[in-house]
């Protein structure tokens, strides 16, 4: 361990980063751009050399409040002062039990059984072992693979790798490795676009051929996110969970980047009138303050796993639970419910549309479409990021594109003016392309 007095100060924070930190997505031996934070409030990051930048990102949709929000940091603080953390094997908190009492209250009502979990990649591990375990609890253990869709995305786990588009998912490498499910052609049509019967003829299909070991369908409802950020026509969902039910097949939902509000409705299924038979939470559950996820469940799944063998669900996270997490969230929900989130979403979608409108005429930009708090602009290849990262920086916004997408999903509090910052940035780097 070096003295203090060796450790170099923060003007070297990315320095020492590039010694010993690795970053998501990111080679071992990086020489990506990378900058050094040294405050968050409100929308604004504050970097150590003192540059300001306006956060369009949300910290990966998470810090839905913005950050140092005193109601956020205020149920941390007090929660602390009692229990940061205990294990929840066999012991239960008001500040879980309150949570779950909440988040069933909010969510579609056949959902009515929550399991926290760590992470949103944690919480689909959890959906997909609960789907499983309620067919073998039935005696149809055969009913053992899944069905997703291409331009799907459900996290890094290999649970969670394995549903996800096995081509433009960013886990192609690991194909070999992972268990073999299937899957049906992009949901579509586009949100906002004529319906078309012929939607799901290629899930229909795979439905008929394969319901006999199939145990659940899992997508993200509405809005495709990190696969593509791909938004498609609510009447999907509804069609969907009546051939779901017409094959005896459970209806997994990922809401993990829709959920709380930033499709325009409180969860994605909402645009479609839809409840599923299992709901994956997480991002903005704790207000993008801790790692915290839930998947939800309903009582025939409940009942059915309760009844068969080994008569207990087989998953428990060491972090289950912890009050820290679940005050957080807690608090963040009611700050979300007390708050005029609807017509601020609406305010955000109205001005992206209207301030990205001029990348159309763009020669690099494929397309441009904006649902809720999203924002979306695709180009025709895949984004320089040495190049455009640093740009966006220079202009005073965080933004973090990936693949052939620039993207923003700002906290629900920017500002009209602060928002402004965002999309001419984005029109004005990309311009320059």
């Amino acid at each position: 361990m070096p003295s203090e007095s060796a450790i170099p100060g923060r003007d070297d924070l990315v320095a020492r980063d590039r010694r010993c930190v690795m970053h998501p997505y990111a080679a071992p031996l990086s020489s990506a751009p990378l900058f050094a934070v040294e405050r968050a409030e409100g929308v604004r990051l504050t970097l150590t050399d003192g540059r300001e930048l306006i956060d369009g990102m949300s910290s990966w949709w998470a810090a839905i409040h913005g950050y140092g929000h005193p109601a956020l940091t205020a149920a941390i603080s007090a929660q602390l002062g009692r229990m940061s953390h205990v294990m929840f094997g066999g012991l239960t908190h008001a500040p879980a039990v309150e949570l779950c009492e909440a988040l069933v209250a909010l969510t579609p009502e056949p959902l009515t059984r929550v399991f926290l979990a760590d992470s949103g990649s944690v919480s689909v591990e959890v959906a997909i072992k609960l789907a499983l375990q309620f067919f073998i609890a039935r005696g149809q253990p055969e009913k053992r693979r899944l069905v997703s869709v291409l331009g799907g995305y459900h996290g890094d786990t290999f649970g969670a790798m394995a549903v996800t588009d096995p081509v433009n998912g960013m886990h192609h490498l690991f194909r070999g490795a992972l268990t073999q499910h299937l899957f049906a052609p992009a949901p579509g049509p586009a949100f906002g676009a004529p319906w078309s019967p012929r939607a799901l003829d290629g899930m229909a299909e795979l439905l008929e051929r394969h319901a006999h070991e199939v145990a659940a369908v899992i997508l993200e409802p509405v809005v495709q996110g990190a696969g593509g950020m791909r938004f498609y026509h609510p009447r999907y969902l509804r069609e969907l969970r009546a051939l779901c039910d017409r094959h005896d097949v459970l209806l997994v939902l990922d809401e993990i980047a829709t959920g709380f509000g930033r499709s325009g409705e409180m969860f994605g299924c909402e645009h479609a009138g839809v409840a599923p038979d299992i709901l994956c939470l997480g991002k903005a559950l704790t207000g993008g303050t801790m790692t915290l996820a839930a998947a939800l469940f309903t009582e025939r799944v409940a009942e059915t796993i309760s009844r068969g063998e080994p008569r207990v669900f087989m998953h428990g996270p060491t972090f289950m639970g912890n009050p820290l997490a679940c005050s957080a969230a807690l608090a963040s929900i009611r700050l979300l419910l007390g708050s005029p989130w609807r017509a601020r979403v609406s305010a955000i979608e109205a001005q992206l549309r209207r301030e990205l409108a001029p990348c159309r005429a763009l020669d690099a930009v494929a397309d441009v479409r904006v649902l809720g708090a999203i924002g979306v602009v695709e180009l025709e290849q895949p984004v320089d990021m040495a190049r455009v990262q640093p740009a966006f920086v220079e202009r005073g916004v965080w933004l973090r594109p990936f693949g052939k997408l620039v993207y923003t999903m700002p906290p629900y509090i920017i500002e009209p003016a602060e928002l402004s910052r965002i999309s001419e940035a984005i029109v004005g780097v990309l311009s320059g392309i």
